[in-house]
């Protein structure tokens, strides 16, 4: 695998001319033309990536459905996230790309800036590719200005460059957190459907007690059926019902314990050890977090 350490080298691997500055830079999609393409089978960028893009080409099936490229797409990737892209022919390769902007940082373009913490709470950062945010003409815009604004601001560098930018970068991200929110109602329908898909996940994991061979189901396991990424999941449901994925596979749990304890005889271990747990203390302590009971107490309380 390939890691692009730096904007520079990504610039030069995609015929780019030198960036005007070492640790950030704006540049148009159409302008990208891919050189050694056998290294774009599996890579990976050393710093963050943010594109907008326009008429693309491509479909992406999300659910049950396909949807369109032709209005603003953006996504976002962290360093280090493993990518990939098959490169048939450069003019094949132009054509899907369609037009827009993709804004590169360096990590330590944000060195001692709050936003170094902050940006690390953005879970579209983890999303997969056919998660991307899908831009009505009015977000397209006002996200295109603040590419255009960052790039003509690091054109003349003095003292105050890098705050403006990195205020411009914040403000583009909270846009991003807004417009996902507006996203995930649009698309509440489909939602909902995938609450109810990863609800009977759950029930069947512990309906044919799978967790007994392999442990408690995880956020991870949920969202690999369900073929979405794991942020994705929890920040769509969190969304639609004020709770994350975690919480509600919490929630499921507490509800099978309660279901054992009040239908059969099993000893509050056994119930630990069916559920998942390595340790039937901490099936204890999840259990009195959630109740303010503890299990015996909750059994007892029936009789």
């Amino acid at each position: 695998m390939k890691i692009i350490n730096s904007i520079s080298e990504f610039h030069r691997l995609t015929s780019l001319p030198e960036p005007l500055h070492p640790l950030i830079s704006v540049i148009n999609v159409a302008d990208i033309r891919y050189q050694e393409h056998a290294l774009w089978g599996t890579f990976a960028l050393d710093f963050y990536c943010i594109s907008l893009k326009t008429n693309i080409r491509a479909k992406v099936k999300y659910g049950q459905q396909y949807y369109d490229y032709d209005k603003g797409m953006m996504t976002f990737v962290a360093p280090k996230q493993i990518q990939s892209l098959e490169i048939s022919s450069q003019d094949q390769l132009q054509q899907e790309s369609g037009n827009g902007y993709a804004l590169l940082f360096h990590p330590d373009f944000l060195y001692k800036h709050p936003l170094a913490t902050v940006i690390k709470n953005y879970g579209f950062f983890s999303y997969a590719v056919h998660e991307a945010l899908h831009l009505s003409a009015r977000e397209e815009q006002n996200v295109a200005e603040l590419f255009i604004k960052i790039a003509e601001e690091y054109q003349y560098i003095d003292r105050h460059t890098q705050d403006i930018i990195l205020s411009q970068i914040d403000l583009l991200l909270n846009y991003s957190n807004r417009f996902y929110e507006r996203q995930f109602i649009t698309r509440k329908a489909a939602n909902h459907d995938l609450l109810t898909r990863m609800e009977q996940l759950i029930d069947t994991y512990f309906d044919q007690e799978e967790s007994l061979h392999k442990g408690l189901p995880s956020v991870e396991g949920l969202a690999e059926q369900l073929h979405v990424s794991a942020h994705y999941l929890s920040d769509m449901l969190r969304s639609l019902t004020a709770r994350s994925a975690q919480q509600h596979l919490q929630d499921k749990l507490i509800e099978k314990a309660k279901e054992y304890l009040s239908l059969t005889d099993l000893t509050v271990a056994q119930i630990a050890y069916r559920l998942g747990f390595s340790y039937p203390q901490s099936f204890n302590k999840l259990f009195k977090k959630k109740t303010a009971l503890s299990p015996l107490e909750f059994r007892q309380m029936l009789n």
